[in-house]
């Protein structure tokens, strides 16, 4: 719902004065939160081509909001009567059409996200102004869509979200994580992240998300995952935004590698349109990271952090590492006009040490420096011979 009225989304929960200008000179003046459902039609979502845009973007997973804090959601609860993308506007399981498509025509791992609390729920705001010393909101609401979600659609990824500084124990969320991993039929499979319950991000969880946009740019000794916005605004569609307001597709690159070197995962937004449509701005960005991956994807799936995250002389130098296969790899995102990059952390040896540029893949000249790191000769290539245009990754064997 955060599609409509594709402006921003904090008109009533937070009556920000120039929200609530926009929705008095656009809509009548008895407009409520509620008459946004007919209008949310999704009447050209098709799964197939989302699907096949995520798979082009080069995503290992994908997670669709399956409802936000309004309460909207995609699929037919039978706990969110006539408020719900079956009963209301669309009159479609949103949620059963993309995680068929994502399952038959890509090999994403399917992930839902859903929101603990909602803005305008009776009983969530009666719980609260009791300073949730009772539970009605999420023992006849959350848990029970929570378990419907689970066994409906057995997503591999849960990301929960909003808990209305409520704690864990009034979410009963240690009850329904032990039930997800022991019992439910996504328990050999699924991973969480960390919000469930005021005070439990970035210490409880599968992984964490810290905070939103999180990009720590060091090592954490912890699984995490960077959650952030093309937008740089907004995570719902705005119709009034202009094109300085998205990342570029270097600036998302080096959002990925800096994530990725220090050991986390990158989680893309995108804000659909209310008809179901994925903007020709944020299809570009996607398809742009799939080629960008095509060529130097060897330097971020499956890799590790190495000893050094980031180059300490070179700006612009991120390092991940195979270990099994004694490979480091040097991610540079700016091409030296002499052709020669200097690389201060790895140790090189002559004879041993071999150096390749991902996408060109003939072997480098490099020297060994002294106290410490090497000088690599990057090929004499013209613009149209560059494997890609964004960033380049080096391939560094057998180097400490």
């Amino acid at each position: 719902m955060c599609s409509l009225p594709s402006f921003r989304w904090y008109w009533q929960e937070k009556k920000i004065p120039m929200y609530v200008e926009f929705m008095k000179n656009n809509y009548s003046p008895n407009f409520k939160y509620e008459d946004f459902g007919p209008l949310f039609t999704a009447k050209f979502f098709n799964a197939s081509h989302w699907a096949d845009i995520f798979k082009a973007s080069g995503a290992k997973y994908i997670v669709l909001t399956s409802k936000h804090h309004e309460g909207f959601t995609l699929w037919g609860s039978q706990y969110s009567w006539n408020w719900n993308a079956v009963d209301e506007g669309p009159k479609r399981d949103l949620v059963k059409e993309l995680e068929v498509a994502i399952r038959k025509r890509t090999d994403l791992r399917f992930g839902l996200y859903y929101s603990l609390f909602e803005w305008f729920h009776p009983l969530f705001l009666e719980d609260k102004s009791r300073s949730f010393q009772q539970q009605q909101f999420p023992v006849s609401k959350t848990l029970p869509e929570l378990y419907e979600l689970v066994n409906k659609y057995q997503p591999e990824i849960l990301w929960s979200d909003g808990d209305g500084d409520a704690p864990d124990h009034y979410w009963n969320s240690t009850g329904f994580l032990a039930w997800l991993y022991n019992r439910s039929p996504v328990r050999d499979t699924v991973v969480t992240n960390d919000r469930w319950g005021y005070g439990t991000i970035c210490k409880h969880g599968g992984y964490y998300t810290c905070s939103d946009r999180y990009n720590p740019g060091h090592l954490l000794p912890h699984k995490w995952e960077n959650c952030m916005t093309i937008d740089k605004f907004s995570w719902g569609y705005r119709r009034d935004a202009g094109i300085n307001d998205y990342l570029t597709i270097e600036e998302l690159v080096k959002e990925l590698v800096e994530t990725v070197s220090c050991g986390g995962n990158l989680l893309m937004n995108i804000g659909p349109t209310h008809d179901g449509t994925i903007s020709v701005i944020f299809e570009e960005r996607l398809r742009q990271m799939g080629t960008w991956l095509k060529v130097n994807g060897e330097a971020i799936y499956e890799t590790h952090p190495w000893r050094s995250q980031s180059d300490d002389v070179t700006p612009n130098v991120w390092y991940t590492s195979k270990r099994k296969q004694k490979l480091v790899y040097a991610i540079f995102l700016e091409w030296p006009t002499s052709r020669h990059l200097f690389l201060s952390q790895p140790i090189a040896t002559l004879g041993v040490t071999k150096i390749k540029l991902l996408g060109h893949g003939q072997p480098l000249n490099w020297t060994s420096l002294k106290p410490n790191g090497l000088l690599v000769e990057l090929p004499h290539l013209t613009l149209h011979q560059m494997p890609c245009k964004w960033g380049w990754a080096l391939a560094l064997t057998n180097v400490i």
